[in-house]
């Protein structure tokens, strides 16, 4: 376990969307450092599953800056895909990981697997790696889940990646139309955070 004091922490990411729901995660009393502000690159992903692609970048990062390094690996599973495009989510959307095209390419993938999927629910869920290492040494890794379906077409403006195609059970809203802190509160990204709480 991290020592209780910690003052500063580094967030494994480039993605500023992540960047900004990870800070708002996190106790006031850590200095948060950005990966954008070493001007660092990510490094290649070639894990098999989100935990092993974040503690891929939380060792990377930290190693880099040898700082105590936070970092993020997440996705979009859809039952009906195979759990695609899970892992490859950002790729889904090209080397600039752009989402409309990524979105796009689910919407297709979709219609090639059954023409009818938009009078069903197309269950999905977001995933959520978190993991804290320094150095080599893994201090923790955890997962957080969030259940839901894909809408049948891209709603709201809000948040990123495949949020607008995302509706968590029980609500009607996706994630692209709620303000940020109603999906704050109920996202993959806090789930694993109140598991990863106590690490830090």
């Amino acid at each position: 376990m991290l020592n209780k004091k910690i003052k500063k922490l580094l967030i494994g990411t480039n993605n500023k969307g992540k960047l900004i729901e990870i800070k708002s995660l996190l106790p006031k009393h850590i200095k948060i450092l950005s990966t954008l502000t070493f001007k660092l690159k990510s490094p290649k992903e070639n894990g098999k599953t989100f935990q092993e692609n974040s503690l891929i970048k939380s060792r990377y990062f930290s190693k880099k800056t040898k700082l105590i390094c936070l970092a993020d690996d997440s996705g979009l599973e859809i039952d009906i895909l195979d759990k695609r495009p899970g892992i490859y989510s950002a790729r889904w959307g090209g080397k600039k990981s752009n989402f409309n095209k990524a979105i796009k390419k689910v919407y297709k993938e979709l219609d090639k697997k059954d023409k009818n999927w938009k009078k069903k629910k197309v269950v999905a869920r977001f995933v959520c790696a978190l993991s804290i290492s320094y150095l080599d040494k893994k201090i923790a890794c955890v997962v957080g889940k969030v259940e839901g379906r894909i809408s049948k077409k891209s709603k709201g403006t809000n948040g990123f990646g495949y949020d607008p195609i995302f509706i968590p059970n029980k609500k009607k809203k996706t994630f692209g139309e709620m303000n940020p802190s109603q999906k704050y509160k109920i996202d993959h990204r806090y789930k694993a955070f109140k598991k990863i709480k106590k690490f830090l």
